[in-house]
């Protein structure tokens, strides 16, 4: 079990804290959501989430085939819906592979993308599309 403590600061600011490591950081509203957009929002976070999820679960994998994945890198692009509830509608994952994989192996990457704990836990009406850029 995990704890996150949040202490919400004014100014539509919070301050969150990891109580087993300690590491903390703050999250603030977007500008078009009356914040000030100086750090993540809290939808920025679920952007955060499946991509640093996705690239885990693939260095999990590919070290168990003896494959560094050092430099691999991916980006994610949160699209908000346009009607209410507000709400995140897409998720658009991108993942450049930086090793040469044969099928075997780009089938296996592609397995731990698709069962990231992240990518199971959000709503299934958020489109979540990934896109592979092989070596």
């Amino acid at each position: 079990m995990v704890k996150v403590s949040i202490e919400y600061e004014g100014d539509l600011r919070c301050a969150v804290r990891h109580e087993m490591s300690g590491a903390q950081f703050c999250t603030d509203a977007p500008v078009d959501n009356h914040g000030k957009g100086e750090s993540f929002s809290p939808t920025d976070l679920c952007a955060s989430a499946i991509g640093s999820c996705m690239g885990t679960i693939v260095g999990i994998q590919m070290e168990k085939l003896d494959l560094d994945m050092t430099g691999m890198r991916i980006e994610v692009t949160k699209e908000m819906s346009n009607y209410p509830p507000r709400r995140i509608s897409r998720l658009a994952t991108e993942i450049w592979v930086p090793v040469s994989l044969d099928t075997s192996q780009k089938r296996r990457l592609e397995m731990a993308v698709k069962n990231c704990p992240v990518h199971h836990s959000l709503n299934s009406e958020i489109d979540k599309p990934v896109v592979f850029h092989w070596k």
